[in-house]
């Protein structure tokens, strides 16, 4: 019994290492390549932990670094979906649910439903540990096109009301973090690196 559980483990350990061959669209601060989920993941973990008292309300941080170093997992069957792409958008919760199914599937029936619960909590962005941590995830993203001049942003012709549209959810979870992404959208314009709002 121990063992078929340490086997569930270490295959699902084999398979989210997937997750470091999933390219986003962002491009890392030395403007070398796309960043991939696993570095995402990790990145958003790091800042739960530096950045948790600026979290709007009182938050689990332990509980906050687990759904940011599980939330994008299911991209390695649904593949990342790029935030401004309104046709990738359509089908993208089906194709996010099935993978939730099959990979945390794998797991252990006790870890699948813990892994499974924070991916749900995740996207619903009704507790103050996933308002918070969506706010990271939709300001990190936004912090690598600002200090790339925009590289991700021009590549795309993405205009500011886009990119204030997406990140006014960071609101939720900090508004100090808001403030920030706010600032930084409006030098990124000034600095000609973001389209102005349409």
């Amino acid at each position: 019994m121990i063992l078929d559980r340490l086997q569930s483990q270490l295959a699902f350990i084999r398979e989210v290492d997937r997750l470091k061959c999933i390219f986003r669209q962002t491009i890392l601060m030395d403007k070398s390549r796309r960043e991939n989920d696993a570095e995402h993941s990790w990145h958003l973990a790091l800042m739960a932990v530096l950045l948790a008292e600026h979290a709007r309300e009182p938050i689990d941080v332990a509980r906050v670094v687990r759904m940011v170093l599980i939330h994008d997992l299911v991209e390695i069957d649904a593949g990342d979906t790029f935030c401004y792409d309104e046709e990738g958008a359509k089908d993208k919760a089906e194709r996010e649910e099935r993978a939730a199914e099959r990979i945390f599937g794998m797991l252990p029936e006790d870890q699948a439903a813990e892994f499974r619960a924070l991916w749900d909590e995740f996207e619903a962005m009704d507790t103050p540990e996933s308002r918070f941590a969506a706010s990271l995830d939709r300001l990190q993203p936004l912090m690598l096109n600002a200090y790339t001049h925009g590289a991700g942003w021009r590549r795309h012709g993405i205009h500011a009301d886009q990119v204030i549209e997406r990140n006014a959810h960071i609101r939720d979870g900090s508004q100090a973090l808001y403030e920030e992404s706010i600032r930084l959208i409006e030098n990124a314009v000034a600095q000609g690196d973001l389209k102005p709002a349409r």
